[in-house]
């Protein structure tokens, strides 16, 4: 067994080396608010089913969002998953319209046996991303000692990238055949930078030009707790009730603030930034190992953590998914009866406000389909979801987001008999 394992822990630790250095996966301008977009880590199967997760408990895929779920582990199997994206945007307004087009590996888990009641799951999952380069012009009048009005053009340029990324831990206990609890631990680590320039056109007055860089550098640890309740009625139903917490906390890190320019500096201010508490609930459906029908809601109250030592710049935000997912037969002879066919809707707030207005719900849809392979228990997954934040009042993003996951799920923990 050995032998098999030292290839995918080496492949393991190149990935985390990979995705730690904070790679981009947006060029959203709605990225300068806040820590940058939220993602929520879902794989392929779940984003293919508007991204629910609390209920879901299936011993063919990996779900970090709930740590209870680690406990329903194969006790012979060991499973590695990684995931990658693409993700095409269309941004509208009443100026006009740009695409745009970004990539990335997106996450990276694994997960194994410790005894039969027991879990074990770590990864590399990203929390946020900020990446954006747009730019204005105006003009200001200067003053002078005649009766002609003097004008100085200029641009403002804004640039942001970044990322915050998060190496977890997690363990999942089962209890009495129908209860399942669990904990992730989560290191925080990386960060963004937001900069803003002023360029005139003049070159009279080229010398006021100035530009502002403010970063953010993490340093953080958050906790997950999970909760499961699960039972079987009459053999073809089955139901899961899960529920996630974190308690609010500080969010620990540096803000440095770089002036370019007349003069020139580097201030470190002492500002305090918090994590919401976050909150989750949902219920999961299983007809015959063929029909499963899922349903989130989760609240994060950022309405009440610190950003820049206040709460006036952040929102509480809300979010329901629902998703279903089928199979034909699931011991069928034909491929096609194997393949797994998902669907699901998910309706959500922005966490941040723009100019004092909080933008319009975020939507999306998506569909997807599992392949197995047919000598394995490997799975590869796809999906495709269809989105929209703001509008055009502010500014519309339509988005198409393809990704992508390989869960492998190899039998390890047997002993071979000569």
């Amino acid at each position: 067994m050995l032998k098999t394992v030292k290839p995918f822990l080496l492949v393991f630790v190149l990935f985390l080396v990979q995705l730690s250095v904070g790679q981009n996966n947006t060029n959203s301008p709605y990225t300068r608010y806040g820590y940058g977009e939220l993602v929520d880590v879902n794989s392929a199967e779940q984003r293919a089913m508007g991204g629910v997760a609390f209920g879901l408990r299936n011993n063919s895929m990996i779900n970090p969002a709930n740590p209870a779920s680690y406990s329903i582990v194969d006790s012979t199997s060991f499973m590695f998953d990684f995931g990658m994206s693409g993700l095409l945007s269309m941004f509208s307004d009443v100026g006009g319209r740009i695409l745009s087009f970004t990539s990335n590996i997106e996450y990276i888990t694994l997960q194994f046996p410790i005894t039969k009641w027991l879990g074990l799951s770590a990864g590399l999952l990203p929390y946020s991303f900020s990446g954006y380069n747009y730019y204005d012009t105006d003009s200001i009048e200067m003053p002078n000692h005649t009766s002609t009005s003097t004008y100085a053009n200029y641009s403002r340029k804004y640039i942001g990238s970044g990322a915050i990324s998060q190496i977890y831990t997690g363990l999942g206990l089962k209890l009495f055949d129908h209860i399942a609890l669990g904990a992730n631990a989560y290191y925080m680590m990386g960060g963004s930078s937001n900069s803003s320039s002023i360029l005139f056109s003049n070159t009279k007055f080229s010398s006021s030009s100035s530009t502002q860089e403010n970063a953010i550098v993490v340093n953080s640890f958050r906790f997950r707790y999970g909760l499961q309740l699960f039972h079987t009625f009459k053999e073809n139903h089955e139901l899961t009730i899960g529920g996630i917490y974190e308690h609010k906390a500080p969010f620990r890190g540096e803000f440095l603030q770089y002036n370019f320019g007349i003069p020139a500096d580097t201030v470190l201010y002492d500002h305090h930034f918090g994590l919401p508490t976050t909150y989750g609930v949902g219920v999961n459906y299983v007809f015959k190992n063929k029909l499963t029908l899922s349903a989130d809601y989760m609240m994060q109250r950022w309405g009440d953590a610190l950003f820049f030592g206040k709460t006036d710049s952040l929102t509480n935000r809300n979010k329901i998914a629902v998703g279903a997912e089928y199979i034909i037969n699931p011991r069928g002879n034909k491929y096609v009866d194997r393949m797994r066919y998902r669907v699901g809707i998910n309706l959500q707030d922005s966490y941040f406000k723009v100019d004092g207005r909080v933008p319009p719900k975020n939507f999306g849809i998506s569909f997807g389909v599992g392949l197995p392979l047919r000598t394995t228990n490997t799975m590869l997954n796809a999906s495709l979801e269809y989105g929209k934040v703001g509008d055009k009042t502010m500014l519309r993003q339509d988005y198409f987001k393809f990704t992508f996951n390989v869960v492998f799920n190899e039998n390890w923990f047997f002993k071979r008999k000569l």
